[in-house]
């Protein structure tokens, strides 16, 4: 289906309101400009230096004057301000300084050294005949009282302050709709995409034939809503879509509000929660408000279990904020008018754990599943995805649908773009089906290791798919074969596929233990031809014991448990329902599956075991052709199983004749790196 999303930018739920300057905002600048002025006339301050500067002037002859005050402090003014060392101090124009001094309670050595080192200076200019410059004056005063300017810059700049927060500020608080901070905090987040502005309608959809029926009912009401009032019908205002992850229920629910042009609203459940009580609650005001004012709309409310999660249940009880922003909406959607068109959308892939007063009749009561495409669906999703994409003439996008059962739109949408990437790096101007076939392993396996494994494990790995793959292909009631493969593709060093009937509803219990033989194989096998079992089976082993746990719990096909149905963990812990539970069953009835579980387990390895030591020579040939090929499919498996050679698989092409007098060997075909044992997929 299609992914296209919204207009690049999107406002805000409620339009920004300008915040005009007010007439005491004149004042403010005033008070503003009086503040710098008095810091540019009245700031101005000598430059500070250490003492050990100031020695290295009163050595120079620099001092012109210097004024000593109290115990500590000086304030000095140099001859010459273009002097260099002036000029290296950067005691700037008026050549004025001030330094701290070591303190001293007299100050009678300090101005004799000053004198001493002034009236070297003077000798020196006398003796080369120059002016004599007068000598430095040195004055006493006591601590000066505060400077006039200092106070009256402090007294501005405090004024200044409290006038913009009184003029500015204060206003902004008090006025609960004037687009101040608090209510910019409590307003909703909510994207408001506008009618006719990256209009997305029903046939942007791919698939999803049943959905958008379902939904037409909504469209019609929103273009026309006297045709249901005539006749005296209420169209549910509260819409519940549920379907797996990336199935398309955002993109429907645009596609409901472009194809009646009429504005939509987005929001993610998560959005309404913060760290105050409350301010969720005041974002779902603000939302209906404005949604209401802007009627016929649409209010999309996504991951709706982030909010709406059960009240009242848990471990350790609730949140007060989530709780009475859920209360908030349950309260905004009764409080609907029949003149106000305005239809609320959810989206969620877990409605189970969905509060019961949010799904009662009058609110989210109307409940459309949006699953998993056929494939047809995929055969649509697949064409909108490739519109852009340059495509091979024999890329047949029936058979990548046909072959990608259970994919959503999501993953249909990487599929093709990983296609793309596959044909840039090979070069490539089109996608070819070649790039379709290997981004479907890539995204359904994994990427394709390259780890130097040695030669017994790679015969390790070809015997444990040979196991698989034989007793898939002698076990009629199960699954069919799709290829066998011996590549390291993610975490997996070795893979089964098969292909799965997607048309299947349900399972017979011939076909579940059939499952279980073919799970059963790769062990088998390893223990017939290497004397024990490895541990790559793990995932064989887990496959085969959720399949025989829910035989025997949930379908009741064990002969000692009977037609029962066993509740095995279905409800969540953080509802708080299991906890406080009782188990349906007893210990011995549990102690009853647990042995019926290992006994249908122990009679499906016996099965798998019997089949390869009757066929070991064919268990042989797959694992050799496995070893030569690295992947095989069902009609190469076919041919070994009816004792084709395994060399002539894949015969070679005829090679030109060469002039040469003797032709050369074949060369050998090298080997790949040997992968580890892997797993069965596509057996459950």
């Amino acid at each position: 289906m299609s992914q296209q999303d919204g207009p690049p930018t999107n406002p805000q739920l409620t339009p920004k309101r300008g915040s005009p300057l007010l007439p005491g905002g004149w004042i403010a600048l005033v008070v503003l400009g009086v503040v710098l002025f008095a810091f540019l006339a009245f700031g101005t301050r000598s430059k500070e230096i250490d003492y050990s500067r100031f020695h290295e002037l009163m050595e120079a002859g620099e001092l012109k004057s210097v004024t000593l005050f109290g115990t500590d402090r000086a304030r000095g003014e140099v001859r010459d301000p273009n002097s260099e060392l002036a000029k290296k101090f950067e005691l700037g124009k008026n050549g004025q300084f001030a330094v701290l001094l070591p303190p001293s309670n007299d100050r009678g050595p300090l101005i004799a050294e000053i004198e001493k080192e002034d009236q070297k200076y003077r000798d020196k200019v006398k003796a080369k005949g120059e002016e004599v410059p007068a000598r430095v004056k040195i004055n006493r005063e006591e601590e000066p009282a505060p400077w006039i300017g200092s106070v009256l810059l402090q007294l501005l700049v405090v004024f200044g302050v409290v006038t913009l927060f009184v003029v500015f500020v204060l206003p902004k608080l008090r006025d609960p709709m004037g687009g101040g901070f608090i209510n910019n905090y409590i307003r909703s987040p909510a994207k408001r995409y506008e009618k006719g502005k990256g209009r997305i309608t029903f046939e942007d959809v791919a698939g999803m034939e049943n959905a958008k029926r379902e939904l037409n009912e909504m469209v019609d009401y929103l273009k026309d809503p006297a045709k249901f009032t005539r006749v005296g019908a209420t169209v549910p205002k509260g819409v519940l879509l549920v379907g797996p992850p990336g199935t398309g229920k955002t993109l429907l629910a645009k596609a409901v509000a472009g194809e009646a042009n009429v504005p939509f609203f987005a929001i993610s459940g998560s959005e309404f929660i913060q760290m105050f009580v409350g301010v969720g609650a005041s974002r779902v005001r603000d939302m209906f408000r404005t949604a209401k004012e802007h009627s016929p709309c649409v209010i999309f409310i996504d991951e709706i279990d982030a909010v709406g999660r059960m009240r009242g249940a848990g471990y350790g009880g609730g949140s007060d904020e989530r709780e009475q922003t859920l209360n908030q909406i349950l309260s905004e959607m009764d409080g609907f008018q029949p003149t106000e068109t305005v239809i609320v959308m959810a989206a969620t892939n877990r409605p189970d754990v969905l509060d019961a007063a949010l799904l009662r009749p009058g609110r989210f009561d109307r409940h459309i599943t949006v699953d998993r495409p056929t494939w047809k669906g995929r055969l649509e999703i697949l064409k909108v995805h490739t519109r852009n994409k340059p495509l091979s003439d024999q890329v047949d996008l029936e058979r990548v649908a046909r072959n990608m059962v259970g994919m959503s739109g999501a993953e249909l949408k990487n599929l093709c773009n990983e296609a793309a990437l596959l044909a840039v790096r090979s070069g490539r101007n089109k996608v070819e089906q070649i790039d379709f076939d290997r981004a479907a392993d890539r995204v359904r396996l994994g990427a394709m290791r390259e780890e130097p494994f040695n030669d017994q494990e790679k015969r390790r790995t070809a015997y444990h798919e040979a196991g698989h793959a034989l007793c898939a292909f002698l076990m009629p009631s199960a699954n069919s074969l799709d290829r066998v493969s011996i590549i390291p593709r993610g975490r997996a060093g070795g893979v089964t596929l098969f292909q799965q009937d997607e048309e299947r509803v349900d399972h017979a219990q011939s076909e579940l233990l059939a499952m279980l033989v073919m799970s059963m194989g790769g062990r088998a096998a390893d223990k017939l031809v290497l004397g024990e079992p490895l541990s790559g089976a793990v995932g064989d082993l887990k496959q085969a014991t959720r399949i025989a746990r829910i035989m025997v719990t949930q379908f009741g096909m064990s002969d000692r448990i009977g037609p029962v149905y066993h509740q095995q963990g279905e409800e969540h812990v953080f509802l708080g329902k299991e906890i406080v539970e009782s188990r349906a069953y007893s210990e011995g009835t549990a102690r009853l599956i647990d042995e019926e579980i290992q006994r249908i387990l122990v009679d499906a390895e016996a099965r798998a075991t019997e089949l390869v030591r009757t066929h070991r020579d064919k268990l042989d040939a797959l694992a050799e052709a496995l070893l030569l090929h690295e992947e095989i499919d069902r009609d190469e498996v076919a041919k070994v199983m009816a004792g084709v050679p395994v060399a002539e698989l894949r015969p070679e092409p005829p090679k030109a004749p060469t002039p040469a007098p003797a032709p050369a060997a074949p060369e050998p075909i090298p080997e790949p790196a040997p992968p580890k044992p892997g797993l069965a997929f596509g057996g459950a």
